[in-house]
């Protein structure tokens, strides 16, 4: 088949999903795609565009969800809900993807044209919350550091090595640590952004 750069991002993916970041190489994808790692560079650059491109992936598969969901709301849903529906097809988005959180934080694509299309249409809604524009931004950060920083704690490090953690004793030693009355990770994450989003409310201007 045909090289394309695509297949390479889809190869890119494969890779860093077994072995992570630093395993991740040019002459491993092009060994998952049986061909030499001279071939790929006519298509992607090198291993920084690479990484681009595929944090870039998720982040518009993360934005077409959000889109999906966003339809879907009742048409007198008010920016809480607007907000929570990004946030939730962000999350879902990213969790389909191994080390997919990792990417998208450790990755040089944040200026990617998915994760700016996320991010614009965030400040919008936040925008047309009330939100005066000082505080936009750092409602927007605060929004999507709870999503990848969630994600990032239910994925774990990709191709990190799988020593065995003693979690009785830990648990003994920080007990307020690891006392989570609710076991419910998506009903934990609906709560963080409920609560991100109170904190939004109360610097409404009046």
């Amino acid at each position: 088949m045909k090289l394309s750069t695509d297949r390479i991002v889809d190869a890119g993916l494969a890779v860093y999903a077994q072995v992570g970041l630093h395993g991740l190489s040019m002459r491993a994808v092009a060994a998952r795609l049986d061909t030499h790692a001279g071939s790929l560079y006519y298509h992607v650059a090198d291993k920084a565009r690479l990484l681009a491109l595929m944090s870039d992936r998720i982040a518009q598969q993360a934005y077409d969800a959000g889109t999906t969901a966003l339809a879907e709301l009742p048409a007198r849903a008010g920016w809480v809900d607007r907000v929570a529906a990004q946030m939730h097809a962000l999350r879902i988005t990213i969790r389909r993807h191994p080390g997919g959180a990792e990417l998208l934080t450790a990755g040089p694509a944040l200026a990617g044209a998915g994760a700016l299309l996320i991010s614009e249409r965030l400040l919008a809604t936040l925008a047309g919350a009330g939100l005066p524009p000082a505080g936009r931004s750092t409602a927007a950060d605060a929004l999507l550091s709870h999503v990848t920083g969630f994600v990032l704690q239910e994925q774990g490090p990709t191709g990190a090595s799988s020593d065995a953690v003693d979690l009785a004793a830990l648990a003994a030693r920080f007990p307020l640590t690891f006392a989570r009355p609710d076991a419910d990770e998506d009903a934990t994450f609906a709560a963080g952004v409920v609560l991100i989003c109170a904190g939004i409310a109360a610097s409404l201007p009046r």
